[in-house]
C-alpha cells in the first residue's frame, strides 16, 4: 500500500494538483493518475500519510484543490508545498482546511510569496488546529504584523512544537511579537530566526520571553543577524 509520494520538482501544476487532490478524497480504490508531462500508476489509496510536491508551481488554484482534500482525508500526516507560488490566496485555502482537518501533522510552506495576509489567516487557523505539530513558513515576506498572528496563535495553540519562520524580515518589532507568545506557550521547542534582522532589541525581548516560560523550552535560533 502507497504511504509515501514524492513529486519534488515535476512542474505538476494546477491541473495535477487537482488530479492529487481527487485522489486523496478516494477511499479504499486504485487511482490512476496522468499529471501532465509526468505519467504514472499508482495504488492511490487512503493510507497515504506523506505527500511532497516542492516545487510544482501548481499556485493558488491547486493549492485550493488540496485544501479540500484536506478536509475530508483521514491519513495524509505531512504536506510539502514548497515553492509552489501560492501567495495569500492558497494559505487562506490551505489555513481554512486546517481549522478542521484532524491528521496533518507537518506542514511546509516555504518559499511560496506568502505575505502578512497570508499569514494572519494560518495565524488563525493555528488557534484552532489541534494537530499540527511542524510549520515550516520560511522565506515568506510575512514581516512584523504576520509574525503578530503566528505569535497570537502560540498564546493558544496546544501542539506546535517546532516553526521555522527564517528569512521572513520580521525584524525586531516581531521579534518581540513572538516573545509575547512564547511568555505563555507550553510546547514550542525549537524556533527558527535565521537571518531576521532582529537586533539586539529583539534578541533582548524574547531572552526575557524564555526567563518567563514555565516550561522547559528547546530554543534554537540561527544566526539572530545583529548588524
Amino acid at each position: 500500500t502507497l504511504t509515501t509520494l514524492d513529486l519534488d520538482s515535476n512542474k505538476i501544476g494546477v491541473k495535477g494538483a487537482e488530479d492529487l487532490a481527487k485522489a486523496l478524497q478516494i477511499n479504499k480504490v486504485t487511482t490512476i493518475l496522468v499529471l501532465h508531462s509526468l505519467h504514472f500508476t499508482s495504488s492511490f489509496t487512503q493510507a497515504l500519510s506523506t505527500l511532497n510536491i516542492l516545487g510544482n508551481e501548481i499556485g493558488d488554484k491547486g493549492a485550493a484543490y488540496l485544501a479540500n482534500a484536506l478536509q475530508t482525508n483521514k491519513t495524509l500526516t505531512t504536506l510539502e508545498l514548497t515553492l509552489n507560488e501560492i501567495g495569500d490566496k492558497g494559505a487562506e485555502y490551505l489555513a481554512n482546511a486546517l481549522e478542521t482537518n484532524e491528521t496533518l501533522t507537518t506542514l511546509g510552506l516555504a518559499r511560496n510569496e506568502i505575505g502578512a495576509k497570508g499569514a494572519q489567516h494560518l495565524g488563525n487557523a493555528l488557534q484552532i488546529n489541534k494537530t499540527l505539530t511542524t510549520f515550516n513558513i520560511y522565506w515568506n515576506d510575512i514581516g512584523a504584523k504576520g509574525t503578530q498572528d503566528l505569535a497570537n496563535a502560540l498564546q493558544i495553540n496546544k501542539t506546535l512544537t517546532t516553526l521555522d519562520i527564517s528569512w521572513s524580515d520580521i525584524g525586531a518589532k516581531g521579534a518581540q511579537h513572538l516573545a509575547n507568545g512564547l511568555q505563555t506557550n507550553k510546547t514550542l521547542t525549537i524556533l527558527n530566526l535565521y537571518y531576521n534582522k532582529i537586533g539586539d532589541p529583539g534578541a533582548q525581548d524574547l531572552a526575557n520571553a524564555l526567563q518567563m516560560n514555565k516550561v522547559t523550552t528547546i530554543f534554537v535560533v540561527l544566526s539572530l543577524h545583529f548588524t
